[in-house]
């Protein structure tokens, strides 16, 4: 059997299983983050989790199938170890890069509306004050 082709079953099995397991840990304890940033609206807090989860998926496993050519063929078992390292290691990657990219920006959110609201409105005016003459 052409050993490149058991270097492409594995590297698809792992990198799958990879995705699998950051999805769904990502989903299950994002799910309190993205409550806290949608000012503990649940329903709205699972939906977007579930879409990010769904657009996680779409652009990791598009990733992995993209990055399955190349390389050229494989000659011996030294050759499937630095192939599936040098693949699951870009992978894995790309799933740090996607999670860290994806902490920051709702990161911002929250951070924007724990601002909006610690903010306190503006005073009601007591008294009129005269310009200065010097104005």
């Amino acid at each position: 059997m052409d050993l490149t082709v058991i270097a492409y079953v594995i590297y698809l099995l792992a990198s799958i299983a990879l995705t699998v397991w950051v999805a769904r840990t990502l989903s299950r304890n994002g799910r309190i983050f993205l409550s806290d940033v949608l000012r503990g609206n649940e329903q709205l807090a699972d939906a977007v989790n579930h879409l990010l989860v769904v657009g996680f998926y779409l652009v990791n496993l598009g990733f992995v199938a993209l990055y399955l050519n190349g390389g050229g063929t494989i000659a011996d078992t030294r050759g499937i170890f630095e192939a599936l390292s040098t693949k699951l290691g870009v992978v894995l990657l790309v799933l740090g890069v996607m999670h860290l990219g994806n902490v920051y920006v709702l990161n911002k959110i929250r951070r924007r509306g724990v601002m909006e609201r610690e903010q306190v409105p503006p005073v009601t005016p007591q008294d009129w004050v005269a310009p200065s003459a010097g104005a």
